[in-house]
């Protein structure tokens, strides 16, 4: 299986990349890189697609137009919006939904006019990672994406007035979600709770997380890969 892998940063490129062996280096005319490698019986092709839903657009319509992937996995880091996350938890997006979209009457808000008020996740790939990480703090749930770094605690009570389910907050898995619709693309977003904004000590836990050497939350989409 061919799977394409969409991180937004550099700290979350580097511990995917280390997944992966015989890596070469590719560059579209773009000027995107991508990195070609295998993990285990697949293909993988890694791309760091910056932070943002345009960024995150662009570079999975790329990658799918480029390299035909059979499914596409986004992963990196998000903020946890619900009593029950915890740092280091995973966040499997069974249903992904922007929190900054409103397009009138008529439509969900959330949604964009003529699209899914939600992106669900691929049935199938929700199971296999669900199942290939028994045991551990990764579950299904709502992930909520925006432009914009939540921090304050009344921006995350309103996006939890809208959306109650919702369990994580990120810049980037409904613009991936919404391109992979369009291009009929199984996908799923897996993320890792890095902070719970909100708190006092924020930004503290959100720089200590990567401190930590996430490398043992990232084993956790090596499990994935090896039950697909």
């Amino acid at each position: 299986m061919k799977i394409g892998i969409i991180v937004a940063m550099q700290d979350e490129l580097a511990c995917v990349e280390d997944m992966l062996a015989n890596k070469t280096v590719n560059v579209a005319e773009s000027g995107s890189q991508y990195i070609i490698g295998d993990a285990g019986k697949h293909s993988i092709v890694l791309s760091q697609c910056g932070i943002g839903k345009v960024n995150a657009a662009v570079r999975t319509y790329e990658l799918i137009s480029l390299y035909a992937p059979d499914i596409i996995i986004n992963t990196g880091v998000a903020g946890g919006i619900d009593t029950e996350t915890r740092v280091m938890d995973m966040v499997v997006g069974r249903e992904v939904v922007y929190h900054d979209v409103w397009c009138g009457e008529g439509n969900e808000y959330g949604q964009v006019q003529g699209l899914p008020d939600r992106f669900a996740a691929d049935a199938d790939l929700l199971n296999k990672v669900l199942t290939a990480n028994a045991g551990k703090r990764v579950y299904g749930g709502l992930i909520c994406s925006g432009d914009k770094f939540i921090t304050d605690r009344n921006e995350l009570n309103e996006i939890k007035s809208r959306f109650p389910d919702g369990m994580a907050c990120d810049m980037e898995s409904g613009a991936i979600a919404q391109v992979c619709h369009i291009c009929h693309k199984p996908f799923i977003s897996m993320r890792i709770i890095s902070d719970t904004p909100g708190v006092d000590s924020h930004w503290e836990q959100y720089t200590d997380f990567w401190k930590a050497a996430p490398q043992q939350s990232f084993a956790i989409l090596r499990n994935t890969i090896e039950n697909l």
